[in-house]
């Protein structure tokens, strides 16, 4: 397949040439009208995807034509690799969800090659009100290497991101052994004190799982976790910028102070692309969803229930509120994740990359997706 459009980094006319497997060819697109060309760019990469448009990977049972439509959806949305994430639970319903994902991957080719891995998000984290966010209090537990062994093997070592607190004893050994096996340990939901968060990146521990959020709403402004994460050159940061999440002034301190380490995410729920009312949620009781697409847990209004915003949507967010250029907000949703997963610079359009691309012009509103291509295949075009 050939497609010729304008380089999303550069703004320059390019012919790209792709197999099934990678990319064969590129070339500057010679005598061709730039304003007629859609902007190319790599497929997005989401590392946390709860659900989406009224499916979730923690309500059971999750059918694999249920995840099939969720895959869809996300093409829909320029996401071409997403980490189906299973959060905090009892561990019959965590190892049911993952067989669940599992069997989605066996049941389609093209959702096991939009699947990049399984993000398990808990329990593994702080039992405190504020940190724990959403996550069931009654499943949060210390961490146990044979425990999560026995759901690597069930989700057949498709578990390559988990987000745990540093503050449990033992937690240092714990991550060794993650890391030992090539599972990415992310901090998230914690209370840790800055030697807690010294030692688990010394072991290996490498991301900062939504920074600023899934925390106390209030806290020492000097000595606190948030700052500790933020201040370690050896934690990548990712951040949710759906506009509800962090404010813009943070958005934009975390985003200067590791230009080079920070990646979007986007945390939707199966609540993202639904109408605004009241759900029942698995996470305990009724969420709400406002107009303006804030989620949030209706007795506790304070307390967000994870997101209901495409990670498109959160650049789009970047964008039109000027925190970054068009190219750079894509970049951190896009090459920035694989950058982070693959532990080396991402090069877009380079002679045997993958060929995850999408086709977009921009607008008013933003980024509006025109084709999505997932391993050399076009799988979405927009009507």
């Amino acid at each position: 397949m050939n497609i010729t459009g304008i380089n999303f980094l550069t703004g320059d006319p390019v012919k790209l040439e792709f197999s099934e497997r990678e990319l064969i060819g590129e070339s500057h697109a010679l005598g061709v009208s730039v304003e007629s060309l859609p902007y190319i760019a790599p497929g997005l990469v989401d590392l946390q995807v709860n659900g989406f448009k009224g499916f979730d990977f923690n309500t059971l049972p999750i059918s694999g034509v249920e995840i099939k439509q969720i895959t869809e959806s996300l093409w829909e949305q320029g996401v071409t690799t997403y980490f189906p994430t299973v959060i905090t639970n009892s561990d019959q319903k965590i190892r049911q969800a993952l067989k669940c994902i599992v069997s989605a991957c066996r049941e389609s080719d093209q959702v096991n090659l939009s699947i990049g891995g399984i993000h398990l998000e808990g329990p593994f984290i702080s039992a405190e009100d504020g940190p724990r966010g959403a996550h069931s209090k009654e499943y949060v537990r210390s961490p146990d290497w044979n425990l999560f062994e026995q759901w690597q093997e069930a989700a057949e070592g498709k578990i390559k991101i988990i987000t745990l607190s540093p503050e449990w004893p033992g937690s240092a050994r714990f991550i060794e052994q993650c890391v030992r096996h090539d599972v990415k340990v992310a901090i998230g939901h914690t209370t840790a004190t800055a030697d807690q968060i010294k030692e688990a990146v010394s072991a290996g521990a490498s991301l900062s799982t939504h920074l600023g959020n899934g925390c106390h709403h209030s806290m020492h402004r000097h000595n606190n976790y948030i700052w500790e994460q933020l201040a370690s050159d050896g934690l990548w940061s990712s951040i949710i910028a759906d506009g509800f999440h962090l404010p813009d002034s943070v958005l934009k301190v975390f985003i200067k102070v590791k230009p080079e380490k920070t990646l979007l995410v986007s945390d939707a729920t199966g609540f993202t692309g639904l109408a605004p009312g009241v759900y029942s949620s698995h996470i305990g009781g009724e969420v709400e969803l406002s107009p303006e697409g804030k989620l949030f847990i209706r007795d506790k209004p304070e307390t967000l229930a994870g997101s209901a915003q495409s990670l498109l949507q959160g650049v789009n967010q970047l964008i039109l509120k000027n925190i970054l250029p068009a190219s750079e907000a894509w970049n951190m949703a896009s090459l920035k994740p694989m950058e982070y997963l693959q532990a080396g610079r991402r090069i877009p359009f380079s002679i045997g990359s993958g060929p995850d691309f999408v086709l977009f012009k921009m607008g008013a509103q933003g980024i509006e997706i025109l084709h999505t291509i997932k391993s050399g295949k076009i799988v979405f075009s927009k009507k």
